[in-house]
């Protein structure tokens, strides 16, 4: 209890940065996104729904980089380790572009039997699921590296 108690600002701040997320969540209808929608639906059955391309880019970016920030602070606040909140950045990076391409591949270039693949692709864009990857293996990377130094 006194480490609780200790960390108090650290658990505040984190839960103050977990709450942006989920501001970010609850209030996606503003972004622009005509796949929400049909991902509600019964998509398996039913054609990629028109849009704008250049719109749900910035749209999805502007999403992702939301995400992204929150969620480097949030490993900032949890580690207090610059390189490592860096590390995160680049890492944000890199997974973005891999998956706009891939996002946009899919849209322009397969048959909708990829439905499912678009589904999961769009997912990692839009919700915060790396931070959920990346503490756990970052916890684990410190553990690591403490007991090697107390080698």
């Amino acid at each position: 209890m006194q480490k609780l108690l200790r960390y108090k600002k650290e658990i505040a701040l984190s839960l103050v940065l977990v709450f942006l997320l989920a501001l970010v969540r609850v209030f996606e209808e503003l972004f622009y996104d005509p796949f929400l929608a049909y991902f509600r639906s019964d998509y398996l059955k039913m054609p990629f729904p028109e849009y704008d391309s250049l719109k749900l880019f910035f749209s999805l970016f502007l999403r992702y980089a939301l995400n992204s920030l929150i969620s480097i602070a949030i490993i900032q606040v949890l580690f207090k380790d610059f390189g490592l909140s860096k590390f995160a950045g680049v890492l944000y990076l890199v997974f973005f572009i891999i998956l706009i391409v891939a996002f946009f591949s899919i849209l322009n270039f397969s048959n909708q039997e990829n439905n499912l693949l678009l589904f999961y692709v769009r997912r990692f864009l839009i919700q915060p699921l790396f931070l959920l990857l990346f503490v756990p293996a970052f916890f684990y990377q410190n553990k690591i590296s403490k007991k090697n130094n107390n080698s």
